[in-house]
């Protein structure tokens, strides 16, 4: 019903270990959503696993892949499996694998060799870029260390995460990238984190000012977060995530429902409806990271609908769920309950009806679907 990875290859082993303790990271999540705090223990199962490490750069100590469009498939049913398990964890990795990222196409030597140590010892990291007025700056000083001033909002991982890469602006120039400790708890404020869903990402403010900055920290140079295609086309990720979320309410309603249900042509319709909308999300998702992988020019393009159709998939799958089940649906403690909840407050992305009107105008100005039916 949910489509898996093609069998077969070594490469492939980052998702036989993703499926083989996701019935423990899903165990830990309804833990964690009761009582929300960072999900400690579902990182550190990650970090046994060693998928903390399977997409770093090489020489990081993440795996070889035959090809870029091999490893970006991998990825794909990496980020499902986890998201399918728990949501909230599934966005915290799915952070990490972004920092993973950027330290390949930008970091230097020596960057990724401290990168290298810190996977060693089990570190995840997070992207920050999201700050509340007047944003975060990077103040260079002439005869003393260089500073950050500001802080960011809605940071993922909080106080939890070992370190997070931040966008700054420095005084001339387009922003940049620093790598800031993460883990400081006099830093982080996550008292206003109180939501119904995504409990335990524990995304809240998380104060820079006063972090000195040396020159290892900077990564890359100004400009290279916010370069395209791979800063648009970089939500294929999250969207995989969600779509793990969308394929677990698929598979809980199938369990949850009764022989009654079964016996309903009306409850059967549903059910039909959300197995299409569940599959339509997959391949418009798998498309984007094909793209993303080749590094297409119109990967912005896929990305931004791709935003919408998972979106979609998932309200509607939500609805009909609801519906097909009842009022267990909404009980607290069902597995149900949990992942629409945490569907409904994931899927609350920055500017979704900017992003849709900006991929239709690229498909007026062009074909941008191009040679899109030669997959994987």
């Amino acid at each position: 019903m949910t489509p898996s990875a093609s069998p077969g290859s070594d490469q492939d082993g980052p998702v036989a270990v993703a499926d083989a303790i996701a019935a423990r990271l899903a165990d830990l999540g309804a833990r964690y959503d009761a009582a929300p705090v960072f999900p400690i223990d579902s990182m550190r199962c990650l970090a046994a696993a060693g998928l903390h490490r399977a997409f770093a750069p090489v020489c990081s100590g993440g795996q070889t892949f035959c090809d870029e469009v091999g490893r970006y498939r991998v990825l794909m049913d990496v980020l499902r499996i986890v998201g399918r398990a728990d949501l909230s964890v599934g966005r915290l990795y799915e952070g990490h694998v972004n920092a993973l990222m950027l330290f390949e196409w930008y970091g230097s030597s020596e960057q990724n060799a401290r990168l290298k140590y810190e996977l060693d010892r089990g570190a995840f990291y997070g992207v920050w870029a999201t700050e509340p007025s007047p944003g975060t700056v990077l103040s260079v000083a002439a005869d003393g260390p260089s500073t950050l001033d500001g802080g960011k909002c809605f940071a993922s991982g909080a106080g939890g995460l070992a370190f997070a890469l931040v966008t700054v602006q420095p005084a001339k120039g387009a922003r940049r990238l620093v790598v800031v400790p993460a883990n400081d708890g006099h830093r982080a404020d996550v008292s206003e984190w109180r939501v119904r869903g995504m409990r335990a990402t524990n995304s809240g403010i998380y104060d820079l000012t006063g972090i000195v900055v040396e020159d290892i920290d900077l990564l890359g140079m100004p400009g290279d977060y916010d370069r395209d295609p791979r800063f648009t086309t970089g939500a294929w990720r999250f969207t995989a995530v969600q779509l793990g979320g969308i394929e677990a309410l698929l598979a809980e309603t199938r369990l949850a429902m009764s022989e009654a249900a079964c016996g309903d042509p009306l409850n059967r319709a549903k059910f039909a409806d959300c197995v299409a909308a569940t599959r339509t999300a997959y391949l418009w998702v798998r498309e984007c990271a094909l793209r993303a992988a080749r590094d297409d020019p119109d990967g912005p393009a896929f990305a931004r609908l791709t935003r919408g159709v998972v979106e979609r998939a998932a309200l509607d799958v939500m609805e009909l769920s609801s519906r097909i089940v009842g009022t267990r649906s909404a009980m607290n403690g069902e597995r149900i309950d949990k992942i629409i909840r945490d569907l409904a407050l994931y899927l609350r992305q920055a500017g979704p009806d900017y992003a849709r009107d900006q991929a239709a105008l690229a498909w007026l100005d062009h074909d941008a679907w191009g040679d899109g039916d030669r997959l994987w």
